[in-house]
């Protein structure tokens, strides 16, 4: 009969293996080292954007001829000015201040032992996501910070991108004396390899899944690893009969129109019923200059020309487009009780003049990140002051909201003593 060991390791599994093994060697190098790397990386960037942006025209070109829609398109595209920024985002990880080896804890018990805790790497990370080539190098450079190593999944329709990113990086690498297998990407996209890699628990610590509704609920079914999910952003903005409005017209048209295919774009605009009549007839002009399509319930309409009528569909969709879900409440409770019948747990801003109201719409609502005057746009890592985000988590496990370098360590204890038995 064969045993265990004679089976063959399959590809990925070998993949998975050797990431595991560099990651124990990122683990092993000091801050100066890892910031070193990364630095190594953005410059890598840089000088092979040629080769990166011609692998991502290749990717556009085919996206237009399979009829991908105007948001997927927005996040696979890249430009100089984009790679620049990616470039930009690697160097802002690499001068973030250094998770590992972090004492969060630190006392002496009655006994005289002295108790730590300690942040380390989490290990092997796995990353799944959908044409957002950006992805590549910043999840990157955010495991290889926190002293993890990574396994990159693209998708399908980032495959030249993602390859020629990676092929700069592994230069960045090879030059740092770091085995390349620490940022391994996959080039096996069928989604029998994409199983495969979820089932291996003993070689990933955890999988970040970032895409569309459907990859992230396929993830979490299938993995036997730890999943960090979000499954999509449906963000709402609340107007107070308080706000000022000028200020909430501001809010609502960044949060709706800067990036509408962004995660923390707006979806849904609630209105107090005291302002509404002065307040839709603006927004609905002002949005509508921007081309966004209005869906409004039945108080909200008549105060809109030009809206279709809202559904409960509308109200839950994350639309990733100019489109806007719209209604109006009869207070602040109306409005609380809107959201949590709807929120997807992201973030939710409330525009006021009201401080008592701000504090009752924070502690009322659950959801990873809770607004007050500010656009719903600064939900991400980079604006939170996190370096690029590794991904946002909206379940309740190690870590909730925009996901930075802490959230890709653990904290472990740390005893020292002097003989002391129990």
């Amino acid at each position: 009969m064969t045993g265990l060991k004679d089976i063959p390791m399959s590809d990925i599994e070998s993949q998975a293996r050797a990431c595991r093994d560099a990651a124990q060697v990122v683990a092993g190098l000091d801050s100066a080292a890892r910031r070193h790397l990364l630095q190594a990386m953005a410059q890598a960037l840089e000088a092979n954007a040629g080769q990166i942006l011609a692998g991502n025209a290749r990717d556009l070109a085919a996206a237009r001829d399979k009829g991908v829609g105007s948001a997927m398109l927005d996040r696979l595209a890249l430009d100089p000015a984009r790679l620049l920024a990616m470039a930009d985002a690697v160097r802002d990880v690499a001068a973030l201040p250094d998770p590992v080896g972090r004492v969060t804890h630190d006392e002496v018990r009655p006994n005289g032992i002295r108790v730590q805790k300690v942040r380390v790497p989490l290990g092997v990370i796995a990353m799944i996501y959908e044409a957002r080539p950006n992805v590549t190098a910043e999840a990157a450079a955010l495991c290889l910070k926190a002293g993890n190593g990574v396994i990159l999944r693209g998708g399908s329709e980032a495959i030249h991108s993602n390859t020629a990113i990676a092929e700069a990086l592994a230069g960045a690498l090879r030059a740092s004396g770091v085995p390349t297998a620490a940022v391994t990407v996959l080039t096996d996209l069928r989604r029998e390899a994409m199983l495969e890699l979820l089932q291996l628990h003993e070689l990933i610590d955890l999988a970040i899944p970032r895409g569309g509704e459907g990859l992230i609920r396929f993830v979490a079914e299938h993995a036997r690893v730890p999943v960090i999910k979000h499954y999509k952003g449906v963000c709402h903005l609340f107007v107070d009969a308080s706000a000022d409005l000028d200020k909430a017209m501001a809010l609502l048209v960044d949060g709706k129109c800067s990036r509408p295919s962004a995660c923390n774009a707006l979806e849904t605009l609630l209105v107090h019923q005291d302002i509404a009549a002065q307040f839709l007839p603006r927004a609905g002009q002002a949005l509508a200059e921007r081309g966004v399509q209005l869906r409004a319930d039945a108080r909200a309409q008549p105060l809109l020309p030009g809206s279709s009528a809202a559904t409960d569909a509308d109200f839950a969709a994350e639309f990733l487009d100019l489109v806007l879900a719209v209604g109006v409440v009869d207070d602040l409770d109306a409005a609380i009780a809107h959201i949590r019948r709807f929120t997807s747990d992201h973030t939710e801003v409330i525009a006021t003049g009201d401080a008592g109201h701000a504090e009752r719409f924070v502690s009322a609502l659950r959801s990873a990140v809770v607004m007050v005057n500010a656009s719903s746009r600064f939900s991400d890592g980079g604006q939170l002051g996190l370096g690029s985000e590794i991904g946002i988590s909206t379940t309740r496990l190690h870590a909730y909201g925009p996901m930075g370098l802490d959230a890709l360590t653990v904290e472990r204890f740390v005893v020292r003593g002097e003989g002391q038995t129990r």
